[in-house]
């Protein structure tokens, strides 16, 4: 099986997909994989969905909402950040958004007057760092190889930093076994309550949900949709009722069901 994740090789998307597949290959973003498992490319993607302290990926909630594909297994992984570069003389450093995000203190506190640069990916910063001495990249350790210092490690803001993906297959892949399932749902309705609805579906049901949020439909401004994780598994009872009362109130919309899976713990 062949997987297709975010590249180049040696990004944290790069060691959760190797989890899936020996056969890795590269896109430059989250859009890209997604599209590239939709239209049967690939058998399966590996997209960052939560980090433990940047929250969601908001371009992956969106990619996984517009495209017919499912969602078959989630993978946890701890998030270990270190500074490369070839020196400690550096006055640019690079790396993905949410890497310098999830590093901000630390940044702040040691390099104030450094320039910090959004890449693609911690691997493309670290490429950087590479080919430009005036360049520190953050990425795994590993990533420094032979020709890049580790100035300093664990620079992650959070000791706890772990980050959530999940591996997506096509429509046809889509099973109801699993401990969680993921659903989206658009309601195309704006009343006093739809909210609470949508959780008493759950609640009185005794299913807890680990995660819902909304994001803008990009119909109109002030119209959402609503990603919902629930910890229940689509072949329970409770659970297929949950999913028909929810579609009964987004009747004017629409619910889709990404699957049911199960989590797997990956350290690197």
């Amino acid at each position: 099986m062949q997987a297709v994740t975010l590249g180049p090789a040696g990004t944290y998307s790069h060691r959760a997909a190797r989890a899936v597949a020996d056969d890795v290959a590269f896109r430059e973003s989250v859009t890209s994989i997604v599209q590239a498992v939709a239209d049967g490319s690939f058998e399966r993607g590996v997209v960052p969905i939560e980090n433990s302290i940047e929250g969601s990926v908001t371009e992956s909630l969106d990619a996984v909402a517009n495209s017919e594909v499912s969602v078959v297994q989630e993978i946890v992984t701890p998030i270990r950040h270190a500074l490369l570069a070839q020196s400690a003389n550096f006055d640019v450093v690079a790396s993905h958004s949410q890497a310098l995000a999830q590093c901000r203190s630390y940044l702040d506190e040691n390099y104030p007057d450094a320039k910090l640069e959004a890449v693609a990916s911690t691997a493309r910063g670290v490429e950087r760092a590479r080919a430009d001495p005036t360049v520190a990249g953050i990425g795994h350790p590993d990533n420094a190889g032979d020709d890049l210092e580790i100035i300093a490690e664990d620079i992650q803001d959070q000791s706890s930093n772990a980050t959530r993906f999940l591996v997506i297959g096509p429509e046809s892949a889509r099973s109801d076994a699993g401990g969680k399932s993921s659903l989206v749902v658009y309601p195309n309705a704006n009343y006093p309550g739809l909210l609470l609805e949508l959780l008493e579906a759950f609640a009185e049901r005794d299913i807890n949900l680990s995660r819902i949020e909304s994001r803008p439909s990009g119909n109109r401004l002030g119209d959402y949709l609503f990603h919902i994780d629930a910890d229940a598994g689509l072949y329970e009872e409770r659970m297929q009722g949950a999913l028909e009362e929810v579609e009964g109130i987004a009747s004017n919309g629409w619910v889709r069901v990404l699957g049911s899976y199960d989590t797997r713990h990956v350290l690197y």
